[in-house]
């Protein structure tokens, strides 16, 4: 299974922000949409970043109250991994566990087509392993 099928699923929406939209407004966001993380964009809707949850809460221990004046281009990862709509499941969870993110761009010819979440790359593991059961049942009740 690929990311594309995690896609093809979820869909292509993508929630994003600009890098001088403030903290206070991205945590509206987040809770509006009630999503973990939004990627940052320029005008061009060119991927410039992520804020996550995680980015906040550090921001906020470290900056206090004066975290929620920050702008985005200023919180925000700029250093991202990016999959494909190739990339497979195993390969887009593995990239996840390895770099302690949990969102996933995902890129083709340059254009954002999609996010997964590490909850997006689970839930399609689950149900590739519960279709792999199912035929391997099938094929024990067929062979006995």
């Amino acid at each position: 299974m690929t990311v594309a099928a995690i896609l093809k699923h979820k869909g292509h929406d993508i929630v994003a922000a600009r890098p001088t939209d403030t903290i206070a407004e991205i945590c509206h966001l987040l809770t509006h949409r009630s999503i973990g993380a939004v990627v940052v964009t320029d005008q061009a809707e060119q991927l410039l970043g992520i804020i996550s949850e995680r980015d906040i809460v550090q921001a906020l221990a470290s900056n206090g109250a004066h975290a929620l004046e920050m702008t985005a281009g200023q919180l925000m990862t700029r250093a991202l991994r990016t999959a494909t709509p190739h990339t497979t499941v195993g390969e887009a969870m593995a990239m996840m566990t390895a770099g302690r993110f949990r969102h996933l761009p995902v890129i083709e010819r340059d254009v954002m087509v999609g996010l997964i979440s590490i909850g997006d790359v689970v839930k399609a593991r689950i149900m590739q392993q519960e279709a792999e059961v199912d035929t391997l049942r099938a094929y024990v009740a067929g062979a006995a």
